[in-house]
């Protein structure tokens, strides 16, 4: 998706992944070398809540207010789909 949008991993200031398992956040920030300051800032679905059906649009509403709230201008927020299947979406801020 970063290739798609032409976005260096290292220019995203904030991440919001999906978190329905703890450990699953944290394989995915090992593996890519994420700054966890960037990530989940307000804390994760186990600290805000996964309502089944809406997880996708909080976890975007969040990274979007969270971009006006930081004065950033990149975000990225990953979803599940179930089955394992997920989806990501870049969020840049004017």
């Amino acid at each position: 998706m970063l290739d798609r949008v032409g976005w260096e991993l290292d220019s995203v200031d904030l991440f919001e992944l999906n978190e329905a398992f703890s450990s699953q956040s944290l394989a995915v920030i090992s593996e890519l070398g994420l700054d966890s300051d960037k990530v989940n800032i307000d804390g994760g679905a186990i600290a805000i809540g996964h309502p089944l059906g809406a997880s996708g649009a909080r976890i975007t509403g969040k990274a979007a207010s969270l971009l006006v709230r930081t004065g950033s201008n990149k975000a990225v927020a990953t979803m599940c789909i179930g089955g394992g299947m997920g989806i990501a979406i870049a969020l840049e801020r004017d």
